[in-house]
């Protein structure tokens, strides 16, 4: 029961920060929407480019159309919902860096999952909308084919999450990971979504482990366009453990912690 009760108590927490990042975002309205549409906009330029190439290529590497706008929608969503709601996940390492982070240590929540919260990016709005669309287009509309793509989302959002905030959380060892986490970012989002079946053999182990995009774009394509539902179960057990990984390396690294020496609150 106590297990029962910590976790809702965070999903209540989780709940307030995301009610409170969205009113803070809605304050400038004509801004938010101009920065939603404009990702979104900036997306859908990508629907043209994919269409003229299989429009005279006819498929590349056993994908077809509909599969590369299936793994532009699920990555596109994933993204957006994980930057919706745990935005700080790409700015951990420069509040680790300033010695931002007692405010998170002195409430009595998990500091990580305050720290991740916190912040939300406007624009990842439009990445998830976008990817929605995308499904809404070019899919058959079914409650269950909603509840599934949801499902798969929420799954790649964890991973979204996690591995960037690993790459944040390198700074406290190195003093500044900027550009490894740079770098991780670029990759992983690059490789998800483009065709696995492009890129060679010899660094497709890559997209199960150091950069997972598989379990953000590849496995969920199995799941979603093959009925594969037993790869479910695999989506599950590897953000189990990309949860895992980001709790350790953080608590690890929160041990080599050096205070700013910052007053401060938060409401």
């Amino acid at each position: 029961m106590s297990v029962f009760r910590e976790v809702k108590s965070h999903l209540v927490l989780l709940w307030k920060y995301f009610k409170f990042n969205l009113a803070a975002s809605m304050e400038y309205r004509a801004m938010f929407i101009t920065q939603v549409l404009g990702m979104a906009l900036n997306n859908s330029v990508f629907i043209i480019f994919w269409y003229m190439i299989f429009k005279n290529t006819g498929s590349i590497g056993n994908y077809g159309f509909k599969d590369i706008m299936f793994i532009w929608a699920v990555s596109s969503s994933a993204y957006g919902i994980a930057h919706i709601i745990f935005g700080n996940c790409a700015y951990l390492g420069d509040q680790i860096q300033k010695g931002e982070l007692d405010v998170y240590l002195l409430q009595p929540k998990n500091p990580l999952f305050s720290i991740l919260a916190s912040r939300t990016i406007i624009s990842a709005w439009g990445d998830f909308l976008y990817g929605y669309t995308i499904m809404l287009v070019f899919f058959s509309f079914s409650f269950f084919n909603i509840l599934l793509f949801s499902f798969l989302v929420v799954s790649g959002g964890v991973i979204f999450v996690t591995v960037f905030s690993i790459s944040e959380s390198l700074t406290f060892f190195m003093g500044s990971s900027r550009s490894i986490a740079q770098m991780i970012r670029e990759f992983l989002i690059s490789f998800s979504i483009y065709p696995e079946s492009i890129f060679g053999d010899k660094i497709r182990w890559l997209f199960y482990t150091l950069l997972p995009a598989g379990f953000i774009s590849f496995v969920p394509k199995e799941i979603f366009m093959n009925s594969c539902y037993i790869l479910i179960l695999l989506l599950l057990a590897a953000d189990v453990v990309f949860i895992f990984l980001n709790s350790l390396v953080f608590n690890m690294g929160l041990k080599r912690y050096e205070s700013g020496n910052l007053i401060g609150t938060r409401l």
